[in-house]
């Protein structure tokens, strides 16, 4: 299971349009735009959480699938302790530091594409690094990591 923060509406639609464009050229699964709170844990309930605002601070690209490309967040105490909080109550021990961020493109690119990707992301909304949204409302998903399609994937 993965616990996901929901940007409001129209932040969602602007991300949806922005992920559209690097999935066009790139490839990869579609999905909802999102900011992992918590991510790939074992769990039989949910929990939800007050709400807060995040900040974006520049597109980035990660070294795995599931950080391919991604808006990373000022990673603000207000931002960072949804994740503690969760991973406390459902006993979850992460072995890297939350890295709080926004998805935009799921893939296995060479670095060069990322450039580029990251590149088209900025092109496809120019102001996408001073971006700043509340999050009101949290999701609880069954994710399987193993299925890159995300077919599997459900929200529960």
């Amino acid at each position: 299971y993965s616990v996901w923060a929901i940007p409001p509406d129209e932040v969602r639609a602007r991300v949806k349009k922005l992920m559209e464009g690097l999935r066009s050229e790139f490839g990869g699964p579609q999905f909802e735009p999102h900011v992992t709170v918590v991510g790939a844990m074992s769990l039989t309930a949910d929990d939800a959480l007050k709400a807060y605002n995040c900040t974006v601070d520049r597109v980035a690209t990660g070294t795995f699938f599931y950080q391919c490309v991604f808006l990373l967040l000022h990673p603000t105490p207000e931002v960072a302790e949804p994740s503690s909080h969760c991973c406390g109550h459902f006993g979850y021990k992460s072995s890297t530091p939350y890295m709080p961020h926004l998805s935009l493109l799921y893939g296995d690119l060479t670095d060069d594409e990322k450039k580029i990707a990251q590149e088209k992301a900025h092109k496809l909304d120019e102001s996408n690094g001073s971006l700043s949204f509340p999050i009101t409302r949290l999701q609880l998903w069954k994710t399987d990591t193993e299925d890159t399609s995300l077919k599997s994937w459900e929200r529960v």
